[in-house]
């Protein structure tokens, strides 16, 4: 007979797409399946310029897959609380969902609450562990699962994959990359516990790292810093929020940074120098080029390099910042 394990599934961004897809489809040679019986997810937000509510990426995947959808302005309280816990679920997901999840509920679930974090626990704990990696000049990241607990995912480790983190990618690529990696290993970690074949792992917490939240100051770019820096910081908020610097007093958003072949031991740091293989390459302060291949001035939309300064007058030779 096969056994049934049934998942409360907590998500609200894109990044939680996968894995509520991949438990949905799974389908194994195992003696398991799942049955999603509730997906929660954030409420509706108003969004755009009629400020009409829009629905969570979570939430518009689950009502095409026909899954029952709870939208609690708080997570926390009694009567959201009475209603996941009178499911009688064996276990909860939690991918991204956006609100601390309540003790009652940590301990309402004989497998307990699983959570998908994107980084190596118990480094890079927290808020922003994909940017903070990438600002940190790391090589390689990854994706845990791990059992909540009280603390900041601070719970037992359950299973982890590590992900490379490529010379030039970007936030927004490694967040997909991690995002389909995590759903595997969700739906693999949940297998494996339900047939009692896996052990949590208590972290150490004297390893731990914490990825803080990312500060409005911390985007605008100084191109006073070495070339490696100042591409960590580009690529790090990359496509989102964007960093950015400015040109005649307007700000300017700058994607898609690498290094540039090019030695240029004279002019300003910020100073545009010309293009390489259609992107701009700017000065930095260590007498080396920052390739930029998409830039966005404030009130415009975004341009390849090669768009932008075709039809921008006296940008190459300018100074930014």
């Amino acid at each position: 007979m096969k056994n049934k394990i049934s998942i409360i599934f907590m998500g609200t961004p894109d990044f939680a797409i996968p894995s509520l897809e991949k438990l949905y489809t799974q389908k194994t040679n195992h003696d398991t399946s799942f049955d999603i019986k509730l997906v929660v997810t954030r409420p509706d937000k108003p969004k755009g310029r009629g400020l009409k509510p829009q629905p969570t990426p979570v939430k518009l995947l689950a009502k095409k897959l026909g899954l029952n959808i709870f939208q609690p302005s708080s997570i926390k309280h009694p009567d959201s609380i009475r209603t996941i816990t009178s499911l009688n679920a064996d276990v909860a997901v939690v991918v991204a969902y956006g609100q601390i999840i309540p003790t009652e509920l940590l301990h309402s679930f004989p497998m307990g609450v699983i959570n998908l974090h994107p980084s190596l626990l118990p480094k890079y704990r927290g808020a922003a562990p994909i940017q903070r990696a990438i600002l940190n000049g790391e090589e390689q990241t990854g994706i845990t699962t791990m059992l909540l607990d009280e603390g900041l995912d601070s719970g037992p480790i359950l299973l982890q994959e590590k992900v490379p983190i490529e010379l030039c990618e970007n936030a927004g690529s490694l967040h997909d990359k991690l995002s389909g990696v995590g759903a595997e290993l969700l739906a693999k970690t949940l297998l494996l516990l339900g047939s009692s074949k896996l052990t949590p792992a208590p972290q150490d917490h004297a390893s731990a790292t914490y990825a803080d939240p990312i500060k409005k100051e911390e985007l605008l770019i100084s191109w006073t810093q070495p070339a490696e820096l100042i591409i960590r910081q580009i690529r790090a908020f990359d496509p989102l929020p964007g960093a950015y610097t400015f040109w005649k007093g307007k700000r300017l958003k700058c994607y898609g940074a690498c290094y540039s072949k090019w030695v240029v031991p004279s002019g300003k740091a910020g100073e545009v120098i010309g293009m390489e293989d259609n992107k701009v390459v700017i000065k930095a302060s260590d007498n080396k080029g920052v390739t930029i291949s998409h830039l966005q001035l404030e009130g415009r939309k975004k341009l390849s390099a090669e768009e932008f300064v075709r039809g921008t007058k006296n940008f190459i030779g300018s100074v930014l910042g």
